[in-house]
């Protein structure tokens, strides 16, 4: 097997949440985290946007930058990027094949009892490009909680928590409260934290955790409506408002640790901003479709503002989710938003199958129109006869694939006079 496939192959273990084997892996690879400073980026929702926004703004100071989100839209490669471009294959395979020979020798040795996941892996990958790379500041999006991720052996300079909603509760706890300890797990001690407006059990728990660690908490709060200048939001969405407050505080806590943010470099960090698959529009020989990465009950919620706020809905949706996921809560939530459901087959062992997920919705929705389609492409064709435009949510693993299918095909971004983004004082 190539390096590349040999690193896929991990995927079969799922999901395991520890520290000893990803600092195992780091150590004998001399600590490449070490190499560069970091923002470390936790949260239910929002955590992808934020981290685009802040690297936006840091690299607009001059920094050179890195960037690990997860997972990826279509391609691995796609979660390490320096300077705002995705390393190239070549690049990435260099890397994997020299950090799957070091977990080669380590259970040679014994060192490794077990073979890490595939996310442990490729974030020993991402450091190590960072470090080959140069990269002076990377912003580093957590994979699943905090506490327990992977990426938490780095010590950043600024901490940040953007929301905290029910998600992954089979690893996380039931309740938000636990769920917030488990994304608290980020604050380092002494090193601020940035919060965004979480529920009150939420905050209780993060004010805690940030007392007993010495770690300044930076509540990020709207702008004031009266007062700065407006900036137009390059992301659609009132929650990127959020985001956005979310964004610019961590960036200020960067200027207060020395990095050269100015006013400017914050203007830019927000309006030009690339983040794709969240509320994107594009427009394909058939019509237009908006692609969003909702994928949980509160990003479910959002997509359902988003077209509540504009002209354009309801719309017809192709939707396919996990298994794992609350799925109820998130087909409440989308239905008024949606003329018509078209339940479809996410490429994933996890997925929850097309006819499964109709019966869910009939189930759920029973007056609203719905059929089964499990080709995803054939049923996007079909959300889109006869009334050109239509939406596809649920599953980053349904919309990202998707999305790339419809570019290869010619497909090009659009935006909507009605959905541009929302604008935010600063």
């Amino acid at each position: 097997m190539t390096p590349r496939e040999r690193l896929f192959a991990l995927e079969q273990f799922g999901i395991k949440l520890g520290l000893q084997n990803i600092t195992t892996l780091l150590e004998a690879l001399n600590r490449p985290d070490h190499a560069f400073a970091s923002v470390h980026v936790a949260g239910t929702n929002g955590k992808g946007s934020v981290t685009a926004m802040v690297e936006r703004g840091l690299r607009a100071a001059g920094a050179r930058t890195g960037r690990y989100t997860s997972p990826h839209l279509d391609r691995v490669e796609e979660r390490i990027a320096i300077d705002g471009i995705t390393v190239d294959a070549a690049d990435f395979d260099a890397v994997t094949a020299v950090v799957m020979a070091v977990i080669d020798r380590l259970r040679e040795t014994g060192a490794l009892e077990t073979l890490p996941t595939f996310f442990e892996a490729t974030t020993a990958v991402a450091f190590e490009v960072f470090r080959r790379r140069g990269v002076q500041i990377a912003v580093v999006e957590v994979g699943l909680g905090g506490r327990l991720d992977a990426t938490n052996v780095i010590v950043p300079m600024v901490s940040v928590i953007t929301s905290i909603a029910f998600d992954h509760e089979r690893h996380l706890g039931g309740s938000l409260g636990a769920i917030a300890f488990e994304k608290a797990g980020v604050i380092k001690p002494g090193v601020p934290v940035v919060v965004g407006v979480l529920p009150d059990d939420a905050r209780r728990v993060v004010t805690e955790v940030a007392a007993r660690e010495g770690a300044p908490m930076i509540e990020a709060a709207p702008a004031d409506a009266t007062r700065g200048t407006p900036v137009r939001l390059a992301l659609d969405g009132a929650h990127q408002a959020r985001n956005a407050a979310v964004a610019v505080a961590t960036l200020q806590a960067c200027a207060r640790n020395g990095v050269p943010v100015e006013r400017a470099h914050i203007v830019t960090a927000l309006s030009e901003v690339e983040w794709p698959a969240r509320l994107e529009w594009l427009r394909t020989s058939a019509g237009d479709v908006l692609i969003d990465a909702a994928h949980n009950p509160a990003g479910a919620q959002g997509l359902a503002e988003y077209i509540a706020s504009t002209a354009t809905g309801p719309l017809p949706l192709v939707i396919g989710v996990m298994n794992d996921k609350d799925v109820d809560t998130m087909v409440r939530a989308m239905a008024p938003a949606v003329s018509r459901f078209i339940a479809t087959q996410v490429a994933s062992p996890r997925a929850l199958g097309a006819d499964a997920l109709l019966d869910r919705i009939r189930r759920l929705v029973p007056d609203a129109s719905a059929l089964a389609i499990p080709d995803s492409d054939q049923a996007v064709q079909v959300a889109l006869a006869g009334t050109q435009r239509a939406m596809v949510a649920g599953s980053i693993f349904l919309v990202g694939p998707l999305r790339a299918r419809l570019i290869a095909q010619g497909a090009v971004a659009v935006r909507y006079p009605s959905s541009a983004g929302p604008f935010f004082l600063i």
